[in-house]
Protein backbone atom coordinates (compact mmCIF):
# COMPACT_ATOMS: atom_id res chain seq x y z
CA UNK A 1 0.00 0.00 0.00
CA UNK A 2 1.31 3.34 -0.57
CA UNK A 3 1.77 5.65 2.78
CA UNK A 4 -1.11 7.39 2.31
CA UNK A 5 -2.54 6.37 5.65
CA UNK A 6 -2.06 9.79 7.11
CA UNK A 7 -5.24 11.28 5.19
CA UNK A 8 -7.59 9.15 7.62
CA UNK A 9 -8.98 10.99 10.72
CA UNK A 10 -8.67 8.35 13.49
CA UNK A 11 -11.80 7.65 15.78
CA UNK A 12 -11.48 9.86 19.31
CA UNK A 13 -12.79 7.78 21.89
CA UNK A 14 -14.60 9.06 24.75
CA UNK A 15 -13.67 9.36 28.56
CA UNK A 16 -15.38 6.93 30.44
CA UNK A 17 -12.93 6.34 33.66
CA UNK A 18 -15.31 3.97 35.29
CA UNK A 19 -16.71 2.12 33.02
CA UNK A 20 -18.80 -0.61 34.43
CA UNK A 21 -19.95 -2.91 30.78
CA UNK A 22 -16.10 -5.27 31.13
CA UNK A 23 -17.57 -7.11 34.75
CA UNK A 24 -20.82 -7.58 33.04
CA UNK A 25 -22.23 -11.35 31.44
CA UNK A 26 -24.92 -12.11 29.17
CA UNK A 27 -27.46 -13.96 31.16
CA UNK A 28 -30.21 -13.48 28.43
CA UNK A 29 -31.10 -12.80 24.48
CA UNK A 30 -31.81 -9.31 23.56
CA UNK A 31 -35.22 -8.63 21.73
CA UNK A 32 -34.45 -9.67 18.60
CA UNK A 33 -35.63 -7.72 15.41
CA UNK A 34 -34.93 -8.89 11.84
CA UNK A 35 -34.01 -6.36 9.04
CA UNK A 36 -33.74 -8.82 6.32
CA UNK A 37 -37.14 -8.03 4.02
CA UNK A 38 -35.35 -4.34 4.93
CA UNK A 39 -31.78 -3.66 5.27
CA UNK A 40 -30.94 -7.42 3.92
CA UNK A 41 -32.82 -6.73 0.57
CA UNK A 42 -31.87 -3.21 -0.21
CA UNK A 43 -28.16 -4.30 -0.79
CA UNK A 44 -28.93 -7.49 -2.98
CA UNK A 45 -27.93 -7.05 -6.62
CA UNK A 46 -31.49 -8.32 -7.76
CA UNK A 47 -33.89 -7.52 -4.80
CA UNK A 48 -36.28 -10.06 -3.67
CA UNK A 49 -39.84 -10.07 -5.48
CA UNK A 50 -43.28 -10.22 -3.67
CA UNK A 51 -43.20 -14.50 -3.09
CA UNK A 52 -39.44 -14.73 -2.41
CA UNK A 53 -39.80 -11.89 0.36
CA UNK A 54 -43.19 -14.11 1.97
CA UNK A 55 -41.33 -17.42 1.81
CA UNK A 56 -38.45 -15.51 3.86
CA UNK A 57 -41.12 -14.12 6.05
CA UNK A 58 -42.36 -17.13 6.89
CA UNK A 59 -39.42 -18.42 7.68
CA UNK A 60 -38.24 -15.56 9.85
CA UNK A 61 -41.23 -16.29 11.78
CA UNK A 62 -40.32 -20.13 12.12
CA UNK A 63 -37.57 -19.18 13.88
CA UNK A 64 -39.22 -17.30 16.58
CA UNK A 65 -38.27 -13.57 15.77
CA UNK A 66 -41.24 -11.39 16.50
CA UNK A 67 -39.86 -8.27 15.61
CA UNK A 68 -39.81 -8.04 11.86
CA UNK A 69 -38.82 -4.75 9.53
CA UNK A 70 -40.56 -5.58 6.15
CA UNK A 71 -39.76 -2.43 4.76
CA UNK A 72 -39.72 1.01 3.41
CA UNK A 73 -42.92 1.33 2.21
CA UNK A 74 -42.42 4.76 0.68
CA UNK A 75 -39.27 4.10 -1.14
CA UNK A 76 -41.11 2.07 -3.83
CA UNK A 77 -44.56 0.57 -4.85
CA UNK A 78 -42.60 -2.79 -4.79
CA UNK A 79 -42.46 -2.64 -0.80
CA UNK A 80 -45.77 -0.56 -0.19
CA UNK A 81 -46.96 -3.98 -2.14
CA UNK A 82 -45.23 -6.09 0.00
CA UNK A 83 -46.55 -4.78 2.93
CA UNK A 84 -49.98 -4.56 1.63
CA UNK A 85 -49.67 -8.14 0.70
CA UNK A 86 -48.61 -9.54 4.36
CA UNK A 87 -51.47 -7.27 6.64
CA UNK A 88 -54.43 -8.20 3.69
CA UNK A 89 -53.26 -11.69 2.86
CA UNK A 90 -53.10 -12.82 6.84
CA UNK A 91 -49.54 -13.64 7.09
CA UNK A 92 -48.55 -11.96 9.92
CA UNK A 93 -49.26 -14.13 13.39
CA UNK A 94 -50.88 -12.68 16.15
CA UNK A 95 -47.73 -12.48 18.30
CA UNK A 96 -45.15 -11.01 15.73
CA UNK A 97 -44.85 -7.06 15.37
CA UNK A 98 -44.16 -5.54 11.49
CA UNK A 99 -41.76 -3.08 12.05
CA UNK A 100 -42.04 0.14 8.96
CA UNK A 101 -38.87 2.38 8.41
CA UNK A 102 -39.11 6.02 6.60
CA UNK A 103 -37.18 9.14 6.83
CA UNK A 104 -37.83 11.96 8.57
CA UNK A 105 -39.69 13.80 5.90
CA UNK A 106 -43.23 14.51 5.84
CA UNK A 107 -45.00 13.11 2.66
CA UNK A 108 -42.68 9.61 3.12
CA UNK A 109 -44.49 9.51 7.03
CA UNK A 110 -47.87 9.82 5.43
CA UNK A 111 -47.63 7.12 2.57
CA UNK A 112 -46.02 5.34 5.48
CA UNK A 113 -49.22 5.01 7.38
CA UNK A 114 -51.23 4.61 4.81
CA UNK A 115 -48.79 1.29 4.60
CA UNK A 116 -49.71 0.03 7.42
CA UNK A 117 -53.38 0.32 7.45
CA UNK A 118 -55.12 -2.84 8.85
CA UNK A 119 -51.86 -4.00 10.55
CA UNK A 120 -52.31 -5.40 14.47
CA UNK A 121 -49.07 -4.53 15.84
CA UNK A 122 -46.53 -1.93 14.08
CA UNK A 123 -43.35 -0.31 15.07
CA UNK A 124 -43.33 2.84 13.33
CA UNK A 125 -39.11 3.45 12.99
CA UNK A 126 -38.42 7.02 11.48
CA UNK A 127 -34.73 8.29 11.39
CA UNK A 128 -32.53 11.01 10.53
CA UNK A 129 -28.73 11.25 10.18
CA UNK A 130 -26.58 12.87 12.85
CA UNK A 131 -23.28 12.10 12.70
CA UNK A 132 -20.34 15.32 12.80
CA UNK A 133 -19.23 13.76 9.48
CA UNK A 134 -22.84 14.01 7.86
CA UNK A 135 -24.02 17.41 9.40
CA UNK A 136 -20.82 18.54 7.62
CA UNK A 137 -20.28 17.52 4.01
CA UNK A 138 -24.50 16.09 3.51
CA UNK A 139 -26.88 18.34 5.55
CA UNK A 140 -24.81 21.76 6.22
CA UNK A 141 -26.23 22.30 9.21
CA UNK A 142 -25.07 22.16 13.39
CA UNK A 143 -26.52 19.58 15.95
CA UNK A 144 -29.77 21.88 16.60
CA UNK A 145 -30.74 21.58 12.87
CA UNK A 146 -30.54 17.47 12.64
CA UNK A 147 -32.51 17.69 16.19
CA UNK A 148 -34.83 19.78 14.72
CA UNK A 149 -36.07 17.30 11.50
CA UNK A 150 -36.34 15.01 14.01
CA UNK A 151 -38.20 16.33 16.55
CA UNK A 152 -40.47 17.65 13.61
CA UNK A 153 -40.86 14.22 12.49
CA UNK A 154 -41.80 13.20 15.78
CA UNK A 155 -44.66 15.49 16.37
CA UNK A 156 -45.97 14.99 12.64
CA UNK A 157 -45.67 10.95 13.69
CA UNK A 158 -47.57 11.40 17.20
CA UNK A 159 -50.57 13.42 15.28
CA UNK A 160 -50.48 11.06 12.54
CA UNK A 161 -50.83 8.03 15.23
CA UNK A 162 -53.69 8.98 17.13
CA UNK A 163 -56.64 7.62 15.13
CA UNK A 164 -54.26 4.81 14.48
CA UNK A 165 -54.22 4.16 18.22
CA UNK A 166 -57.46 5.06 18.86
CA UNK A 167 -59.00 2.18 16.80
CA UNK A 168 -56.69 0.23 18.73
CA UNK A 169 -53.42 -0.39 16.90
CA UNK A 170 -51.06 -1.31 18.67
CA UNK A 171 -48.63 1.35 17.65
CA UNK A 172 -44.90 1.65 18.71
CA UNK A 173 -42.26 4.43 17.94
CA UNK A 174 -39.04 3.93 17.01
CA UNK A 175 -36.12 6.86 16.43
CA UNK A 176 -32.46 6.34 15.15
CA UNK A 177 -30.06 8.55 15.15
CA UNK A 178 -28.00 7.49 11.80
CA UNK A 179 -24.61 6.91 12.28
CA UNK A 180 -24.32 7.34 16.08
CA UNK A 181 -21.17 5.93 16.02
CA UNK A 182 -20.13 8.75 14.58
CA UNK A 183 -22.23 11.81 16.81
CA UNK A 184 -21.04 13.00 19.17
CA UNK A 185 -22.62 11.28 22.81
CA UNK A 186 -23.79 14.54 24.25
CA UNK A 187 -25.56 15.69 20.92
CA UNK A 188 -26.96 11.61 20.36
CA UNK A 189 -28.34 12.08 24.09
CA UNK A 190 -29.96 15.79 23.46
CA UNK A 191 -31.65 14.64 20.21
CA UNK A 192 -32.79 11.73 21.69
CA UNK A 193 -34.23 13.18 24.30
CA UNK A 194 -35.90 16.00 22.57
CA UNK A 195 -37.29 12.52 20.50
CA UNK A 196 -38.81 10.86 23.41
CA UNK A 197 -40.16 14.02 25.02
CA UNK A 198 -42.21 15.17 21.80
CA UNK A 199 -43.55 11.46 21.34
CA UNK A 200 -44.72 11.59 24.97
CA UNK A 201 -42.70 8.46 25.97
CA UNK A 202 -42.96 7.15 29.33
CA UNK A 203 -42.19 3.82 31.29
CA UNK A 204 -45.26 2.42 30.49
CA UNK A 205 -45.21 3.44 26.55
CA UNK A 206 -41.40 3.29 25.93
CA UNK A 207 -39.98 4.28 22.98
CA UNK A 208 -37.14 2.23 21.30
CA UNK A 209 -34.28 4.33 19.97
CA UNK A 210 -32.36 2.61 18.12
CA UNK A 211 -28.78 3.13 17.93
CA UNK A 212 -26.62 2.29 14.83
CA UNK A 213 -23.24 1.47 13.42
CA UNK A 214 -24.33 2.80 10.29
CA UNK A 215 -20.67 2.62 9.51
CA UNK A 216 -18.51 0.87 11.59
CA UNK A 217 -15.15 3.27 12.65
CA UNK A 218 -14.42 2.49 15.83
CA UNK A 219 -12.95 -0.81 17.83
CA UNK A 220 -16.47 -2.56 19.83
CA UNK A 221 -14.99 -1.25 23.16
CA UNK A 222 -14.86 1.94 21.91
CA UNK A 223 -18.89 1.94 21.15
CA UNK A 224 -19.56 0.05 24.27
CA UNK A 225 -17.97 3.21 26.33
CA UNK A 226 -20.22 5.11 23.98
CA UNK A 227 -23.61 2.86 24.80
CA UNK A 228 -22.74 3.04 28.61
CA UNK A 229 -22.13 6.60 28.42
CA UNK A 230 -25.25 7.49 26.55
CA UNK A 231 -27.60 5.81 28.43
CA UNK A 232 -25.94 7.34 31.89
CA UNK A 233 -26.76 10.81 30.20
CA UNK A 234 -30.30 10.35 28.65
CA UNK A 235 -32.82 11.56 31.27
CA UNK A 236 -35.58 9.63 30.35
CA UNK A 237 -33.67 5.88 30.30
CA UNK A 238 -36.69 4.66 31.83
CA UNK A 239 -38.62 5.62 28.87
CA UNK A 240 -36.60 4.16 26.14
CA UNK A 241 -35.77 0.56 25.18
CA UNK A 242 -32.16 1.11 23.75
CA UNK A 243 -31.73 -0.77 20.79
CA UNK A 244 -28.30 -1.73 18.51
CA UNK A 245 -27.95 -1.72 14.74
CA UNK A 246 -24.37 -2.56 13.91
CA UNK A 247 -23.10 -2.83 10.61
CA UNK A 248 -19.73 -5.12 9.73
CA UNK A 249 -17.66 -2.45 8.02
CA UNK A 250 -14.02 -3.47 10.00
CA UNK A 251 -15.11 -7.30 10.59
CA UNK A 252 -16.60 -6.64 14.00
CA UNK A 253 -19.75 -6.11 13.90
CA UNK A 254 -20.80 -9.59 16.56
CA UNK A 255 -18.20 -7.99 19.03
CA UNK A 256 -19.55 -5.15 19.03
CA UNK A 257 -22.92 -6.09 19.26
CA UNK A 258 -22.22 -8.23 22.17
CA UNK A 259 -20.11 -5.36 23.78
CA UNK A 260 -23.14 -2.95 23.39
CA UNK A 261 -25.44 -5.26 25.39
CA UNK A 262 -22.87 -5.52 27.70
CA UNK A 263 -23.10 -1.91 28.62
CA UNK A 264 -26.67 -2.12 28.29
CA UNK A 265 -28.86 -2.57 25.26
CA UNK A 266 -31.46 -4.37 25.52
CA UNK A 267 -32.31 -4.88 21.47
CA UNK A 268 -30.63 -5.83 18.32
CA UNK A 269 -31.51 -5.44 14.92
CA UNK A 270 -29.30 -8.04 12.64
CA UNK A 271 -29.98 -10.15 9.44
CA UNK A 272 -30.12 -13.96 8.92
CA UNK A 273 -25.97 -14.54 8.17
CA UNK A 274 -25.06 -11.14 7.98
CA UNK A 275 -26.97 -9.72 4.86
CA UNK A 276 -26.34 -6.05 4.38
CA UNK A 277 -25.24 -3.20 2.78
CA UNK A 278 -21.17 -3.19 2.56
CA UNK A 279 -19.88 -5.99 4.18
CA UNK A 280 -23.23 -6.35 5.69
CA UNK A 281 -25.10 -6.01 9.22
CA UNK A 282 -24.49 -7.80 12.08
CA UNK A 283 -25.25 -12.00 12.01
CA UNK A 284 -28.56 -12.96 14.01
CA UNK A 285 -27.47 -16.84 13.74
CA UNK A 286 -24.21 -16.06 14.97
CA UNK A 287 -25.05 -13.77 17.93
CA UNK A 288 -27.81 -16.57 19.22
CA UNK A 289 -25.51 -19.58 18.81
CA UNK A 290 -22.94 -17.66 20.57
CA UNK A 291 -25.64 -17.53 23.26
CA UNK A 292 -26.09 -20.80 23.11
CA UNK A 293 -22.50 -22.21 23.35
CA UNK A 294 -22.43 -20.22 26.84
CA UNK A 295 -26.01 -21.84 28.24
CA UNK A 296 -28.22 -19.27 27.24
CA UNK A 297 -31.30 -19.86 25.28
CA UNK A 298 -31.25 -17.40 22.26
CA UNK A 299 -35.41 -17.69 22.13
CA UNK A 300 -34.28 -18.63 18.16
CA UNK A 301 -34.52 -22.18 16.68
CA UNK A 302 -31.87 -23.03 14.33
CA UNK A 303 -32.07 -26.61 14.91
CA UNK A 304 -32.89 -27.02 10.68
CA UNK A 305 -30.07 -24.49 9.37
CA UNK A 306 -29.39 -26.48 7.16
CA UNK A 307 -33.05 -25.70 5.33
CA UNK A 308 -32.65 -21.69 6.38
CA UNK A 309 -29.05 -21.41 4.90
CA UNK A 310 -31.35 -22.92 1.71
CA UNK A 311 -34.35 -20.96 1.92
CA UNK A 312 -31.86 -17.61 2.23
CA UNK A 313 -29.81 -18.83 -0.27
CA UNK A 314 -32.60 -19.14 -2.64
CA UNK A 315 -34.40 -15.96 -2.25
CA UNK A 316 -31.26 -13.65 -1.79
CA UNK A 317 -29.38 -15.58 -4.53
CA UNK A 318 -26.16 -14.74 -1.82
CA UNK A 319 -23.93 -17.52 -1.12
CA UNK A 320 -22.77 -18.61 2.37
CA UNK A 321 -19.38 -18.91 2.87
CA UNK A 322 -17.53 -22.18 3.44
CA UNK A 323 -16.08 -20.91 6.86
CA UNK A 324 -19.71 -19.01 8.00
CA UNK A 325 -19.49 -19.43 11.67
CA UNK A 326 -22.26 -22.63 12.59
CA UNK A 327 -23.52 -22.85 8.87
CA UNK A 328 -20.62 -22.70 6.74
CA UNK A 329 -19.69 -26.25 4.89
CA UNK A 330 -16.60 -26.40 6.48
CA UNK A 331 -17.44 -25.23 10.35
CA UNK A 332 -17.54 -28.46 11.69
CA UNK A 333 -14.83 -30.37 9.77
CA UNK A 334 -11.59 -30.97 11.12
CA UNK A 335 -8.66 -31.89 8.38
CA UNK A 336 -5.70 -31.40 11.30
CA UNK A 337 -4.44 -34.50 12.57
CA UNK A 338 -4.28 -33.14 16.15
CA UNK A 339 -7.46 -32.14 15.87
CA UNK A 340 -9.28 -34.94 14.76
CA UNK A 341 -7.67 -36.73 17.15
CA UNK A 342 -8.93 -34.40 20.60
CA UNK A 343 -12.20 -34.73 18.15
CA UNK A 344 -12.21 -38.63 18.53
CA UNK A 345 -10.82 -38.62 22.62
CA UNK A 346 -13.89 -35.91 23.15
CA UNK A 347 -17.02 -38.29 21.42
CA UNK A 348 -15.42 -41.22 23.22
CA UNK A 349 -15.59 -39.21 26.53
CA UNK A 350 -18.66 -38.33 26.20
CA UNK A 351 -20.54 -42.09 25.46
CA UNK A 352 -18.31 -43.16 28.21
CA UNK A 353 -18.42 -41.04 30.94
CA UNK A 354 -22.15 -40.51 30.53
CA UNK A 355 -21.49 -35.81 30.74
CA UNK A 356 -24.45 -33.91 30.67
CA UNK A 357 -21.85 -31.55 28.91
CA UNK A 358 -20.91 -31.35 25.39
CA UNK A 359 -17.41 -31.92 26.59
CA UNK A 360 -15.81 -32.22 22.64
CA UNK A 361 -12.47 -30.45 21.70
CA UNK A 362 -12.47 -27.87 18.92
CA UNK A 363 -16.16 -28.27 18.55
CA UNK A 364 -18.16 -25.66 20.15
CA UNK A 365 -21.35 -26.23 19.81
CA UNK A 366 -22.79 -29.81 19.17
CA UNK A 367 -23.43 -30.26 15.17
CA UNK A 368 -26.80 -31.78 16.26
CA UNK A 369 -28.14 -29.31 17.83
CA UNK A 370 -28.41 -27.39 14.22
CA UNK A 371 -29.39 -30.23 12.44
CA UNK A 372 -26.36 -31.08 11.06
CA UNK A 373 -25.12 -34.23 12.70
CA UNK A 374 -25.37 -36.15 9.40
CA UNK A 375 -22.58 -34.24 8.02
CA UNK A 376 -18.76 -35.18 8.16
CA UNK A 377 -16.83 -33.78 11.33
CA UNK A 378 -13.90 -35.44 10.26
CA UNK A 379 -12.45 -35.08 6.50
CA UNK A 380 -9.51 -36.93 5.48
CA UNK A 381 -6.17 -35.12 3.33
CA UNK A 382 -2.52 -35.31 3.52
CA UNK A 383 -2.60 -33.46 6.97
CA UNK A 384 -4.50 -35.48 8.71
CA UNK A 385 -3.74 -37.43 11.54
CA UNK A 386 -3.47 -41.68 12.76
CA UNK A 387 -6.92 -41.05 14.41
CA UNK A 388 -8.42 -39.18 10.89
CA UNK A 389 -9.25 -42.44 9.13
CA UNK A 390 -10.02 -44.17 12.23
CA UNK A 391 -13.04 -41.47 12.69
CA UNK A 392 -14.72 -41.95 9.45
CA UNK A 393 -14.73 -45.65 9.36
CA UNK A 394 -16.52 -45.79 12.74
CA UNK A 395 -18.83 -42.47 12.26
CA UNK A 396 -19.78 -43.19 8.03
CA UNK A 397 -19.37 -47.03 8.16
CA UNK A 398 -19.86 -48.56 11.98
CA UNK A 399 -16.10 -49.99 12.04
CA UNK A 400 -14.65 -49.00 15.55
CA UNK A 401 -10.98 -49.76 14.84
CA UNK A 402 -8.53 -51.02 18.08
CA UNK A 403 -6.38 -47.97 19.20
CA UNK A 404 -3.39 -49.92 18.00
CA UNK A 405 -4.34 -50.28 14.37
CA UNK A 406 -4.91 -46.41 13.83
CA UNK A 407 -1.91 -45.93 13.10
CA UNK A 408 -1.32 -48.49 10.46
CA UNK A 409 -4.64 -47.77 8.84
CA UNK A 410 -3.58 -44.10 9.32
CA UNK A 411 -0.37 -44.43 7.27
CA UNK A 412 -2.10 -46.62 4.46
CA UNK A 413 -4.61 -43.59 3.84
CA UNK A 414 -1.92 -41.28 4.34
CA UNK A 415 0.30 -42.52 1.53
CA UNK A 416 -3.08 -42.40 -0.69
CA UNK A 417 -3.60 -38.38 0.03
CA UNK A 418 0.39 -38.10 -1.11
CA UNK A 419 -0.49 -40.13 -3.97
CA UNK A 420 -3.51 -38.00 -5.56
CA UNK A 421 -2.71 -34.68 -3.86
CA UNK A 422 -6.37 -33.64 -2.79
CA UNK A 423 -9.26 -34.70 -0.08
CA UNK A 424 -9.77 -38.55 0.05
CA UNK A 425 -13.82 -38.98 0.35
CA UNK A 426 -15.16 -41.62 2.75
CA UNK A 427 -16.10 -44.08 0.26
CA UNK A 428 -12.92 -44.20 -0.70
CA UNK A 429 -11.10 -44.52 2.79
CA UNK A 430 -13.60 -47.31 2.86
CA UNK A 431 -12.83 -48.86 -0.35
CA UNK A 432 -8.88 -48.93 0.99
CA UNK A 433 -9.56 -50.18 4.70
CA UNK A 434 -11.19 -53.44 2.74
CA UNK A 435 -9.12 -53.87 -0.14
CA UNK A 436 -6.28 -54.08 2.61
CA UNK A 437 -8.05 -56.25 5.22
CA UNK A 438 -11.06 -57.79 3.81
CA UNK A 439 -10.19 -58.39 0.78
CA UNK A 440 -6.56 -60.00 2.05
CA UNK A 441 -7.38 -63.44 0.90
CA UNK A 442 -4.40 -65.16 -0.41
CA UNK A 443 -2.34 -67.14 -0.05
CA UNK A 444 -3.91 -69.07 2.70
CA UNK A 445 -7.97 -69.70 2.78
CA UNK A 446 -10.40 -71.25 5.05
CA UNK A 447 -12.55 -73.66 2.68
CA UNK A 448 -14.46 -75.24 5.09
CA UNK A 449 -14.67 -76.06 9.33
CA UNK A 450 -16.38 -77.24 11.99
CA UNK A 451 -15.92 -77.00 15.60
CA UNK A 452 -17.72 -79.34 18.56
CA UNK A 453 -17.83 -78.08 22.27
CA UNK A 454 -18.04 -79.64 25.42
CA UNK A 455 -18.02 -78.68 28.96
CA UNK A 456 -16.26 -80.69 31.73
CA UNK A 457 -17.08 -81.17 35.14
CA UNK A 458 -15.57 -78.18 36.80
CA UNK A 459 -17.51 -75.62 34.07
CA UNK A 460 -14.37 -75.26 31.69
CA UNK A 461 -15.12 -75.03 27.91
CA UNK A 462 -13.25 -77.03 25.31
CA UNK A 463 -13.60 -76.54 21.80
CA UNK A 464 -12.39 -78.60 18.72
CA UNK A 465 -11.75 -77.26 15.24
CA UNK A 466 -11.76 -79.30 12.17
CA UNK A 467 -11.30 -77.98 8.66
CA UNK A 468 -9.72 -77.58 5.51
CA UNK A 469 -7.17 -74.54 4.08
CA UNK A 470 -6.10 -73.84 0.66
CA UNK A 471 -2.38 -72.60 0.00
CA UNK A 472 -2.06 -71.44 -3.24
CA UNK A 473 -2.80 -74.64 -5.40
CA UNK A 474 -2.52 -77.13 -2.40
CA UNK A 475 -5.31 -77.79 0.32
CA UNK A 476 -4.57 -79.41 3.50
CA UNK A 477 -6.60 -80.33 6.73
CA UNK A 478 -5.82 -78.93 10.24
CA UNK A 479 -7.34 -79.70 13.55
CA UNK A 480 -6.94 -78.01 17.47
CA UNK A 481 -8.36 -77.97 20.43
CA UNK A 482 -8.27 -74.37 22.96
CA UNK A 483 -10.74 -72.91 25.20
CA UNK A 484 -12.78 -71.40 22.61
CA UNK A 485 -13.17 -71.28 18.67
CA UNK A 486 -10.54 -68.54 18.41
CA UNK A 487 -8.01 -70.39 20.48
CA UNK A 488 -8.64 -73.83 18.62
CA UNK A 489 -8.04 -72.33 15.42
CA UNK A 490 -4.44 -70.39 16.18
CA UNK A 491 -3.72 -73.79 17.60
CA UNK A 492 -4.60 -75.85 14.62
CA UNK A 493 -3.32 -73.68 11.59
CA UNK A 494 0.51 -73.02 14.39
CA UNK A 495 1.67 -76.27 13.12
CA UNK A 496 1.51 -75.20 9.19
CA UNK A 497 4.06 -73.01 8.31
CA UNK A 498 2.08 -70.04 10.18
CA UNK A 499 4.05 -71.07 13.57
CA UNK A 500 5.92 -67.52 13.38
CA UNK A 501 2.90 -65.64 14.74
CA UNK A 502 2.21 -64.84 18.26
CA UNK A 503 -1.42 -64.11 19.10
CA UNK A 504 -1.94 -60.44 20.44
CA UNK A 505 -4.59 -59.11 20.91
CA UNK A 506 -8.60 -59.65 19.86
CA UNK A 507 -11.69 -57.23 19.38
CA UNK A 508 -15.23 -58.04 17.82
CA UNK A 509 -18.69 -56.11 17.40
CA UNK A 510 -21.52 -55.84 15.55
CA UNK A 511 -21.92 -53.86 11.91
CA UNK A 512 -25.74 -53.57 10.65
CA UNK A 513 -26.20 -52.04 7.06
CA UNK A 514 -29.63 -51.67 6.32
CA UNK A 515 -31.84 -55.37 7.65
CA UNK A 516 -27.87 -57.13 7.33
CA UNK A 517 -26.24 -57.07 10.37
CA UNK A 518 -22.86 -58.84 10.68
CA UNK A 519 -19.60 -59.15 12.95
CA UNK A 520 -16.50 -57.79 12.27
CA UNK A 521 -13.47 -59.39 14.10
CA UNK A 522 -10.25 -57.09 14.04
CA UNK A 523 -6.90 -59.53 14.90
CA UNK A 524 -3.40 -58.18 15.98
CA UNK A 525 -0.67 -60.78 15.02
CA UNK A 526 3.16 -60.10 15.75
CA UNK A 527 5.50 -62.22 13.87
CA UNK A 528 8.89 -63.53 14.96
CA UNK A 529 11.04 -59.94 14.64
CA UNK A 530 8.37 -58.28 16.89
CA UNK A 531 6.44 -56.53 13.69
CA UNK A 532 2.74 -55.96 14.12
CA UNK A 533 0.14 -57.16 11.32
CA UNK A 534 -3.33 -56.46 11.59
CA UNK A 535 -6.17 -58.66 9.97
CA UNK A 536 -9.79 -58.33 9.66
CA UNK A 537 -12.62 -60.70 8.74
CA UNK A 538 -16.63 -60.53 8.74
CA UNK A 539 -19.13 -63.03 8.63
CA UNK A 540 -22.79 -63.54 9.87
CA UNK A 541 -21.27 -66.25 11.47
CA UNK A 542 -19.67 -64.69 15.13
CA UNK A 543 -17.33 -67.86 15.37
CA UNK A 544 -16.05 -67.67 11.49
CA UNK A 545 -15.11 -63.66 11.39
CA UNK A 546 -12.64 -63.84 13.98
CA UNK A 547 -10.94 -67.00 12.01
CA UNK A 548 -11.53 -64.70 8.74
CA UNK A 549 -9.17 -62.27 10.68
CA UNK A 550 -6.67 -64.51 11.30
CA UNK A 551 -5.69 -65.20 7.99
CA UNK A 552 -6.78 -61.69 6.77
CA UNK A 553 -3.71 -60.93 8.85
CA UNK A 554 -1.61 -63.74 8.16
CA UNK A 555 -2.07 -63.24 4.66
CA UNK A 556 -1.23 -59.40 4.80
CA UNK A 557 2.39 -60.47 6.73
CA UNK A 558 3.25 -63.21 4.34
CA UNK A 559 2.33 -60.56 1.11
CA UNK A 560 4.47 -57.74 1.99
CA UNK A 561 6.94 -59.38 3.99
Amino acid sequence: MKPAHEKYIPFVPIRLPRRTWPDRELKAPPIWCSVDLRDGNQALIDPMNVEEKLELFHTLVDIGVKEIEVGFPSASETEYAFIRTLIEGGHIPDDVTIQVLVQAREHLIKKTFEAIDGAKHVIFHFYNSTSTLQRKVVFHTDVAGVKQIAVDAARLIRELSQPVLEAGVDLRYQYSPESFMGTEMDAAVEICQAVLEELGATPERRVILNLPTTVENCMPNYFADEIEYFIAKLPARESAIISLHPHNDRGEGVATAELGQLAGAERVEATLFGNGERTGNVDMVTLALNLYTQGVDPKLDFSQINHIRDVYERVTKMKIGERQPYVGELVFTAFSGSHQDAINKGTHYMQESGTEYWEVPYLPIDPADVGREYEPIIRINSQSGKGGAAFVMQHDFGFDLPKNMHPEFGHIVQAETDRVGKELPAQRIYELFQSEYIDAAAPYQLVRHSFAEFTDEEGHSHVTFAGTLRHKETVFQVNGSGNGPIDAFFNAIHGQKMDRFTFVDYKEHAIKRGSDSQAVAYIHLQDQAGQDWFGVGISHNINLAPLKGILSAINRAVTFS
